[in-house]
């Protein structure tokens, strides 16, 4: 994976944890935090830029997701 996508996964990392802290509700918080969690490590090996591009897409999606409900 070149830097400059390892650096936008990382940011988009830290993003979708920061703004999950941010839900009011114990459950939810700790919920969306394990499955970021989860989601990242399940896919922290895939080399194909495609399905990297993909994942990054749907993380982006995710994180406008929890934005608007917090």
């Amino acid at each position: 994976m070149a830097a400059s996508s390892r650096a936008q996964v990382l940011r988009l990392y830290r993003a979708l944890l920061r703004e999950s802290q941010r839900f009011s509700s114990y459950n939810y918080r700790t919920y969306a935090i394990r499955r970021i969690r989860d989601a990242f490590r399940e896919n922290k090996n895939i080399a194909d830029s495609e399905k990297i591009e993909e994942l990054l897409n749907k993380a982006k999606a995710n994180l406008e997701v929890i934005q608007r409900q917090v």
